[in-house]
C-alpha cells in the first residue's frame, strides 16, 4: 500500500476537496485553495470532468459496446463513476480502477465484486497496472482505457507519452483511449507556473497539439481534441460553462 501522509496533498484528496467531498485532510484543503486563488474556475473543471466521464463512458457502452474499462488515476469514488455508468448500462461491464492513495483504496474495498477490482498502484507503472488488470480484464476484447485528469501529474521527465503508448500497445485493436488534461492554453504564464509549483505536486499543463500527441497512431473520434466543455455536451444543460473557466482538453480516440 502507498505510503500514508496527510501533510502532503494528494491529488485524489484534493480533488474530492473541490467536488465538496469530505475525504481530505488540511493540507489537500490547503493546496486547493491555493490554485482556486489562482484559477477561479477550478471547481467548474472538475464537476465538468465528472461530467465528461459520464458522457463518454456512456458513449463508449451505449454506442460502441465497450464492455471492459481501465480506470487510471481513478480517485475517491464519487457519484456516477465509471463502473456505476458503464454497469448500469451492461451490467456484465467489466471494471479495474487504478490510484495510489490509500484513502481511495479503503473506499474500494467496498466496490470490489467479480466485476470491479483496483490496483493499487501510480500511474507511471503500466507494468504493475497491466499485469494485475489482467486479472479482471480479458486483453483479447477491446478494452476502454480512460485517463482523465491525471496525465498533467506526469512530467516530461517521467516521459508521459512513452507511458501512453506502453498502456496502448498492450490493448488489442478496437480499443479506446478517453483523456482529459488541464491546459494553460487559457493561463496567463505566471499562473500555469503556480499552479505546477513543486508545492502543489509538480505537473506540466499541455498545450492542444501537445494533448492531441497522446493519440498519435490512434484514430481520433469526433469532434476531435476539444475544450473538455464541448465533448459531445448535447444532453447537458445550458448555458455551459467557457473554455476558459474549464482549462481541460479532452478527447476519445480508437486503437485501429
Amino acid at each position: 500500500m502507498s505510503a500514508f501522509d496527510t501533510s502532503v496533498p494528494h491529488p485524489a484528496r484534493r480533488y474530492d476537496y473541490w467536488l465538496g467531498g469530505k475525504d481530505n485532510f488540511a493540507a489537500d484543503r490547503e493546496s486547493g485553495d491555493a490554485i482556486a486563488a489562482q484559477f477561479p474556475g477550478i471547481r467548474t473543471a472538475v464537476v465538468e470532468n465528472r461530467r465528461f466521464l459520464r458522457r463518454a463512458v456512456t458513449y463508449l457502452a451505449e454506442s460502441e459496446g465497450v464492455r471492459q474499462f481501465l480506470d487510471v488515476g481513478t480517485g475517491l469514488p464519487t457519484a456516477g463513476n465509471t463502473h456505476e455508468v458503464a454497469q448500469g448500462i451492461a451490467g456484465e461491464t467489466r471494471v479495474v480502477y487504478v490510484d495510489n492513495d490509500p484513502l481511495v483504496l479503503a473506499h474500494a474495498r467496498a466496490l470490489l465484486t467479480g466485476a470491479t477490482s483496483y490496483v493499487d498502484a501510480d500511474a507511471r507503472d503500466p507494468g504493475k497496472i497491466l499485469e494485475e488488470a489482467r486479472r479482471t480484464l480479458d486483453f483479447e476484447q477491446p478494452i476502454a482505457l480512460m485517463l482523465l485528469a491525471v496525465l498533467h501529474f506526469v512530467t516530461d521527465d517521467d516521459d508521459p507519452y512513452g507511458l501512453v503508448r506502453t498502456f496502448v500497445e498492450a490493448l488489442p485493436p478496437g480499443s479506446f483511449v478517453a483523456l482529459s488534461h488541464a491546459s494553460g492554453d487559457w493561463l496567463p504564464a505566471e499562473v500555469v507556473a503556480s499552479i505546477t509549483s513543486g508545492r502543489h505536486g509538480a505537473g506540466r499543463l499541455r498545450s492542444q497539439s501537445e494533448v492531441a500527441r497522446f493519440f498519435d497512431g490512434l484514430d481520433v473520434l469526433p469532434p476531435g481534441v476539444v475544450p473538455l466543455p464541448e465533448w459531445r455536451d448535447g444532453t447537458e444543460e445550458k448555458p455551459r460553462p467557457e473554455a476558459a473557466e474549464v482549462s481541460m482538453y479532452a478527447g476519445i480516440a480508437r486503437k485501429p
